[in-house]
């Protein structure tokens, strides 16, 4: 049964629309081409104005022209519309201002995690097609709301994970998989990093220019925590449970399992597809090992609340049919070590090495290799803009992207049950 968007607003339930295909004025060029006319441009509405959000569209600039701009922090707020689009852009405080607009074609969500699904479901109810930070979700509910309404709108929706748009590594690497370089997967590990910890942080007053409530959302009642670091004399990145920071506090985020399992989890999953060991409704039969936080938990929630509580240190393991484990760790090497019975080759964002690697210099892949596992869609430039510039011409054709809401769930689960795994100890 569907609802209205009204309904969903109202209740935050799941929905349903009917959707249409916009049309934008683009002439048959290619992305690469900046000699691009005003109404090849994209309008683009920009949820959230920290770094992520800056970055990637200052990334797009010669496609985009971004004339909305929402975040709940009126100096970030005004400061991106500055360096985006020198002053021109609406201002907002609440993004649902900006949901409904006709001048806006595409919406791009850079908000903190737990703020990803509200606005993106009541996009693509709206009608627009959008460019989502990872990891896409806070919880596998959410991810199964999401997955429901971009399959009834039918909008484009890309996650931000752009190491599926690196071509001379990530997407080589998962090409040489296909192609059978590695033979049958035993193992893939996806090597994250540590989390890290503070020192207790004190209850202040929010910032002036900060509508912490605003900020809060769909997220637990908390204060607002700050302390200044100092080294030598000068100022580091404060430790807060606001902005950046927040990746490191449950309330918000995943911690390092989420944030950066969102990439390299991704890039395992897509392996073992790829290889043909896991199908798209697949899922590992069991997960467990063992995390360390920095504060006590009961019942997988943490009983200190004036820290960061997102774990530090975790060595876990899911396990597939065929006993195939994929294993995720904080301390080796970050990258994805991908270990077959014909051999084994290691990618991170640097370097992609391992002997099937080299024998490529003797025994080249097909020409059509990466093409295939990018689904054949346009490969420009590399990285952040190629991700950027495949999710522009997705909108444009309506195909599928290369981190579709579909793909991105399958491995952001396996993150989200190796979390509740290191949370309940079990």
């Amino acid at each position: 049964m569907s609802t209205t968007r009204r309904q969903f607003l109202a209740t935050t339930a799941t929905v349903t629309t009917a959707a249409t295909v916009p049309y934008f004025g683009w002439q048959k060029k290619t992305l690469a081409d900046e000699s691009q006319s005003k109404n090849d441009r994209v309008s683009i509405g920009l949820i959230g104005a920290g770094g992520m959000g800056l970055g990637n569209l200052r990334t797009a600039a010669q496609w985009i022209d971004v004339v909305a701009i929402a975040d709940p922090d009126a100096k970030r707020l005004s400061a991106a519309n500055s360096s985006l689009s020198g002053g021109k852009a609406s201002e907002h405080a609440d993004y649902r201002a900006i949901l409904d607009r006709k001048d806006i074609d595409v919406l791009h969500i850079a908000t903190p995690d737990h703020w990803h699904t509200k606005p993106l479901v009541e996009a693509m109810l709206a009608g627009k097609d959008v460019y989502c930070e990872k990891p896409l979700t806070l919880t596998i509910d959410e991810g199964e709301l999401i997955r429901k309404v971009q399959k009834e709108t039918g909008r484009v929706v890309q996650v931000g994970t752009q190491q599926r748009s690196q071509f001379n590594l990530f997407v080589k690497a998962i090409a040489m998989v296909a192609d059978g370089r590695v033979g049958k997967i035993k193992k893939v590990t996806a090597a994250i990093g540590a989390g890290p910890t503070c020192d207790p942080l004190p209850v202040v007053e929010p910032p002036t220019e900060l509508d912490w409530d605003r900020w809060l959302g769909p997220a637990p009642a908390v204060d607002y925590r700050y302390l200044q670091k100092t080294s030598g004399g000068k100022k580091g990145r404060p430790n807060t449970n606001c902005h950046y920071e927040f990746r490191w506090w449950y309330e918000f985020s995943g911690g390092k399992l989420t944030d950066w399992g969102a990439h390299h989890v991704d890039i395992a999953v897509w392996a073992l597809e790829q290889a043909g060991q896991v199908g798209q409704l697949g899922g590992p039969m069991k997960i467990g090992g063992e995390a360390t936080h920095p504060v006590p938990f009961k019942n997988g929630m943490p009983v200190e609340r004036d820290r960061y509580n997102t774990a530090t240190a975790f060595l876990l393991t899911a396990t597939y049919p065929g006993d195939v484990e994929l294993v995720i760790r904080h301390d080796t090497d970050n990258g994805v070590l991908i270990e077959g019975d014909k051999g084994r080759i290691f990618v991170n964002r640097r370097k992609l090495v391992g002997a099937p690697v080299e024998a490529l210099a003797d025994d080249p892949l097909p020409e059509d290799a990466i093409a295939n596992v990018y689904k054949n869609l346009p490969m420009e430039a590399d990285g952040r803009k190629a991700h950027w510039a495949t999710f522009l011409n997705c909108v444009k054709t309506r195909k599928e992207p290369i981190s579709d809401v579909h793909s991105h769930m399958r491995a952001l689960n396996v993150c989200h049950l190796a979390g509740i795994s290191a949370r309940l100890g079990r």
